[in-house]
């Protein structure tokens, strides 16, 4: 396949958030071709294939074998991320694969390991992290705009819905660490420098063999910056962060969710002056398919995302060590940590 070739991509799962964000922004990405939608109904498979003109594929396991797909972009529950991962990776396909990826720092560096063996790209979308507001951020903060950085706090909540979502269930790994608060900590490392370390972490469980449904935790890096992180899924909405410094405050008010068509809006204040930025507004799914699509192409751009991914994994592995809570992967399973679970 040439560079001027799209990169043919395939999807792993008729989940909602493919459906209104990531497999309209691979149709605007010229690098990429979207070839087939794969679900374990037919009838759903279809659904997506009438939407979205591309083809229904009754399987996983069919998508992957399938030689006119080069990527594949998979949006299953966090518990499946891992197992489909691989399997894609394997199969010869680059991977994009939909936060949180996991909790396990040894199985991302697994995946991480096996991508870098086989020469292929493999990415978690963070899909905010492209939205050109938090460059802007680090301009203001390189810039000496709030002096030296000090204290980050950063908040994701939403309020509850239908229980009957994957969110809420303990059995595929959701909970209110992987669906929401992934991203407060994935925005800390935006800031924080080499060495950061989960210092204290909180979570909330509402009942006793329920997912996690908030929590709390505190970062550090090696020069002393912190990071407050909040999140939950029983909460008013709240999707925000402050960077706070000697001689400033920058705010963002929509961190990680903005609208494609939105123009985001930072507050910097100094003293008794507060100024209101208004940005441009900027696709940030369109972004990040357009990053992985490069990733495809060009062996120089992947070992960055792979990194990432590997750092994230680590530091929430080390959010659940703190807040004493076991997981195991392989069966999905959350509860309060028991000596008898590391014999």
């Amino acid at each position: 396949m040439s560079d001027a070739e799209p990169t043919g991509i395939g999807v792993l799962g008729a989940a909602d958030i493919a459906w209104r964000r990531t497999i309209p922004a691979v149709l605007g990405c010229p690098r990429l071709r979207l070839v087939a939608v794969a679900s374990r109904t037919a009838d759903k498979a279809r659904t997506f294939a009438d939407r979205f003109g591309c083809e229904a594929v009754t399987g996983y396991e069919r998508l992957l074998a399938r030689e006119d797909i080069g990527a594949v972009y998979i949006p299953l529950p966090n518990a499946l991320h891992e197992q489909w991962a691989h399997a894609a990776l394997r199969a010869g396909k680059h991977v994009l694969v939909e936060k949180s990826l996991t909790a396990s720092a040894e199985a991302a560096e697994d995946l991480a390991r096996t991508a870098r063996e086989r020469g292929l790209a493999f990415m978690e979308n963070f899909a905010f992290l492209h939205h050109t507001q938090h460059q802007r951020v680090r301009d203001l903060v390189a810039e000496g705009t709030i002096g030296t950085p000090r204290v980050l706090t950063a908040s994701f909540g939403i309020p509850r819905a239908d229980r009957g979502l994957i969110r809420y269930s303990r059995a595929l790994d959701g909970g209110a660490l992987r669906e929401t608060g992934c991203y407060p900590v994935r925005a800390a490392q935006l800031f924080l420098g080499d060495g950061i370390e989960v210092l204290g972490a909180r979570l909330g469980f509402e009942e006793k063999d329920g997912c996690d449904m908030a929590g709390s935790v505190l970062l550090a890096d090696g020069a002393g910056l912190t990071a407050q992180c909040d999140f939950g899924l029983d909460h008013a909405y709240r999707n925000t962060y402050a960077l706070w410094g000697s001689e400033g405050r920058i705010e963002v008010d929509w961190a990680f969710t903005p609208p494609p068509d939105k123009q985001p809006r930072l507050r910097v204040s100094r003293g008794q002056h507060t100024e209101q930025l208004t940005l441009p507004a900027a696709d940030q799914f369109l972004r990040a398919v357009s990053a992985f699509a490069e990733a495809c192409t060009d062996p120089a751009a992947r070992a960055p995302h792979a990194a990432d991914a590997v750092r994230q994994a680590s530091l929430l592995e080390s959010v659940l060590g703190r807040a004493g809570i076991f997981e195991t992967a392989a069966r999905g399973r959350l509860g309060p940590a028991r000596d008898e679970e590391y014999s």
